[in-house]
Formats: structure tokens, C-alpha cells, sequence
């Protein structure tokens, strides 16, 4: 009887330590989780996006000793550097040709309004000659890594519907038979060359730069996105990125240049950022 005593009691004994042992584990564990999650490294931070943007270099990675705006070396800077994509901005000369360059003129001549002739001999700050969207198309074509670098083609308003359509057609065939359609995203300020773009083909990635759409009227349009300047998100219409979102429309902010508004948006969690630095918004999002 005396040993059946000792014996219960030992068992008694072991199962208290045990049971004690387990409240204190499980304690630990739980403060441990709660200083992770308390931590700028918890996976689940609300400030830290689960779907990071991606990067647009924004007239190409230009910012580079030996380059330029809209150029041939800054498309490829930004395909080296591994960017997502490439803003470049086309206008359609008289004769066909589609010609890179920002503003409607260069050097005084306008571009939109003169044979691809009148364009040919002049040259870029880094001595490139104005390149043509086929150059950048071969470019585009010819990249053997396994992520490509998509191009973003913003077409320039050319100051009627009519033009507006013919340029847009024009860039569509170039693409097309260029056979890099997969690879290009089509942005404007023009509306009705983004209907044209849409009406060619309502599966085109298609996305609006003026701002002054909602989302809501863009999804009815047909459009792929909205692709505002940061200061509509900002100050303008902050809950715009969310109805966005609730629609199924990707978003690009431009041209995010300041760190702080880079984090904002990072936080934000959009799908694009356009901007001149990549390398400072790669820094970030790494």
C-alpha cells in the first residue's frame, strides 16, 4: 500500500512538472511571436506590400554616363538593370515612320508634320541619331533572359481623331509584325487614341495617363489600368488606388522621384511605379 502511495505520487509529480514545463514553452513562444510580428521583418506587416511594384523606367534608364531620353542606350540600360519596363513616347511622321522623342518637336522641328527625311541627321545629346519604335522593337526581340523587359509605348496626342487613329494603327501593326505583342503595354494621354487601341482589340493593355477618369468610367471604357501622376493619388483622389484594385485595374503612378512618395506608393501596394531613378526604387523595394 505504501509503495502504491510513492508510485501515485511520483506520477502526480511528473505529470504538474510536465504540465509546467508546457505553460512556460507556450508562453515563450507567444511572447517570441509577438515581438516578430511587432518587428519591421513580420511577413505580415501592413506597411510592407505583399506584391511589391514593379519597376518602369521612364523614357528608359537615361541616367547613365553615355545616354539619353527616349534613346536606344537607355533601352537597353533598362534591360540590363532588369526593369519590368521601358517608357518610350512616339510620334507618327507624315510618311509613315514612328520616330521617339517627347515633345512634338526636336530641335525646332516638328515632328509629326515633316517626312522621317527632315529627322534622320539630327542627333540625341549622347549622338544618337532620333531613334524609330522598329529599332526599339528589334531591341525588344532580341533579349535572351528568361524575365524580358516589357516596352511601354505611350503614343503622343497628335492634335486630331483622325491622326490620333492612324498613329495608334500604326503602332499596333508595328507591333504586331515586330512580333512582340506579349511584350508591350499601350499608355496615352490621348482618349480617343486609347479607344482606338481598345477598339482594335479589346484585350490590349491599355491604360490612361490625363487623371481625370475614375475608375469606374475607366473600367466601363474597356481599359487594362489607370496610369495617373502621383499627385492624383496624393492629394486629388487618395481612394482611387483602392477602388482601382476592387475593379480588377492595375495602377502605375509617374514620375516617382522622392523616396518618401516611393514609399508611400510601395505601401500602397500598386502594381507600377515610373520613375528617372531605378536604382533608388530597387534599393526600396529590396
Amino acid at each position: 500500500m505504501k509503495s502504491k502511495n510513492v508510485l501515485v505520487k511520483a506520477c502526480v509529480s511528473s505529470f504538474v512538472g510536465a504540465f509546467v514545463t508546457a505553460v512556460i514553452v507556450g508562453a515563450f513562444a507567444v511572447g517570441l511571436l509577438s515581438s516578430c510580428c511587432n518587428s519591421k521583418s513580420c511577413a505580415n506587416d501592413s506597411s510592407i506590400s505583399t506584391n511589391q511594384p514593379k519597376i518602369i523606367a521612364h523614357r528608359g534608364f537615361w541616367d547613365k554616363r553615355g545616354s539619353d531620353q527616349n534613346s536606344l542606350s537607355s533601352l537597353k540600360n533598362a534591360i540590363g538593370f532588369g526593369a519590368f519596363g521601358s517608357e518610350i513616347d512616339v510620334h507618327l511622321t507624315t510618311d509613315g515612320y514612328i520616330v521617339l522623342n517627347h515633345d512634338d518637336d526636336y530641335k525646332g522641328v516638328p515632328i509629326q508634320k515633316v517626312k522621317y527625311a527632315e529627322l534622320a541627321n539630327l542627333r540625341l545629346i549622347n549622338d544618337e541619331p532620333l531613334p524609330t519604335l522598329q529599332q526599339c522593337i528589334e531591341i525588344i526581340k532580341a533579349q535572351d533572359k528568361a524575365e524580358k523587359t516589357k516596352l511601354i509605348v505611350e503614343i503622343k496626342p497628335h492634335h486630331s481623331p483622325e491622326i490620333d487613329a492612324r498613329a495608334a494603327n500604326a503602332v499596333v501593326k508595328a507591333i504586331n509584325e515586330g512580333g512582340i505583342a506579349d511584350l508591350v503595354d499601350y499608355i496615352s494621354f490621348s482618349a480617343d487614341i486609347c479607344n482606338e487601341l481598345i477598339k482594335l482589340n479589346p484585350k490590349h493593355r491599355v491604360a490612361y495617363l490625363n487623371g481625370e477618369k475614375s475608375p469606374k468610367q475607366l473600367k466601363e471604357e474597356g481599359y487594362w489600368g489607370m496610369d495617373y501622376n502621383g499627385d492624383v493619388f496624393l492629394k486629388d483622389h487618395p481612394e482611387w488606388i483602392q477602388e482601382a484594385k476592387d475593379l480588377g485595374l492595375t495602377i502605375n503612378v509617374w514620375t516617382i522621384n522622392r523616396m518618401d512618395e516611393m514609399k508611400h506608393f510601395i505601401a500602397a501596394d500598386v502594381d507600377y511605379i515610373t520613375t528617372n531613378h531605378p536604382e533608388l526604387l530597387k534599393g526600396l523595394l529590396n
